[in-house]
């Protein structure tokens, strides 16, 4: 059974951050260990929440304290998302040090979050900066989408190729695995959007149809199914495809339902047993 300690923000109503990682990995038989980075009502998306950020250092507490039961040996991966304030990264560093000095095949995975295409970067300004500098390097598997992946590497994806050569240059930053999320190269099949994976054995593409709608914490599922399937089989082929297919039915039933807010418990079996309706093809 595999055992991930998940750094990241928590929400009493809808499903971002933690709130939307924890459950589909525990319906797929993940032991999580979640570590919350701020208690507010809801996503911020709405304008308006209440709650607390919490300080870095009262998060590392909550880090010791796991370390001080003797566990931190059976954790299997490390992950992260969404960071609200600078001090949250170092804390998260320095938890990845600790994990992997505890179990050196521990992995971490940090989904780089900072803004997308359409809206910009939306998170503190030296966020990015942070992510791209002393974050990003120590991760083994990042799962930017396109926008961020450009930031990350000083470059323009788009292509095919291009975006193919950004993930080089964010691999040689220091993380071996790289899942774009998001992808959409102009010469793409229309009314469809694209995951890419890529690490040592090859590169897989996968197309699915492209649902009219936004939906916040998606991302943070994606980046949590990829990582723990990922983490189980070393295969990224087959860990895109079954995170695709978990997803993609996520969001159909999300959006057939009308509701602004994931629908993360009604699509449970898609997590535990993933319709695989989508083939990744490899591009290299």
């Amino acid at each position: 059974m595999l055992t991930v300690l998940s750094i990241q923000s928590a929400v009493a109503y809808g499903h971002v951050g933690n709130s939307a990682a924890v459950f589909p990995l525990q319906r797929i038989g993940v032991e999580v260990l979640p570590v919350y980075t701020v208690n507010f009502s809801n996503h911020t998306g709405y304008g308006a929440w209440r709650g607390p950020l919490i300080a870095p250092e009262d998060v590392r507490e909550v880090v010791t304290g796991i370390e001080e039961r003797g566990v931190l040996g059976e954790i299997d991966a490390v992950l992260s998302g969404y960071q609200g304030g600078e001090g949250i990264g170092d804390v998260i560093i320095d938890a990845v040090a600790r994990v992997k000095a505890a179990n050196p095949n521990a992995v971490y995975a940090c989904d780089p979050v900072m803004g997308n295409a359409k809206s910009g970067c939306f998170v503190a300004p030296a966020i990015p900066v942070l992510l791209r500098d002393r974050v990003v390097p120590v991760a083994d598997i990042i799962t930017p989408n396109q926008f961020e992946l450009g930031f990350l590497t000083g470059t323009e994806p788009d292509t095919l190729e291009s975006t193919l050569a950004s993930v080089d240059a964010a691999r040689a930053m220091g993380p071996n695995t790289v899942l774009v999320t998001s992808v959409e190269r102009p010469d793409r099949e229309e009314g469809t959007i694209e995951m890419l994976a890529v690490d040592d054995k090859g590169a897989w593409l996968v197309a699915t149809p492209h649902l009219p709608m936004k939906a916040n914490g998606s991302g943070d599922v994606t980046a949590a199914l990829f990582t723990a399937h990922y983490v189980e089989t070393g295969d990224a082929k087959v860990a895109l495809e079954r995170t695709v297919s978990s997803v993609y039915e996520l969001l159909r039933l999300t959006l057939d339902s009308g509701a602004r807010e994931l629908q993360l418990i009604p699509a449970q079996e898609f997590y535990a047993n993933p319709p695989l309706q989508f083939t990744a093809r490899q591009v290299r």
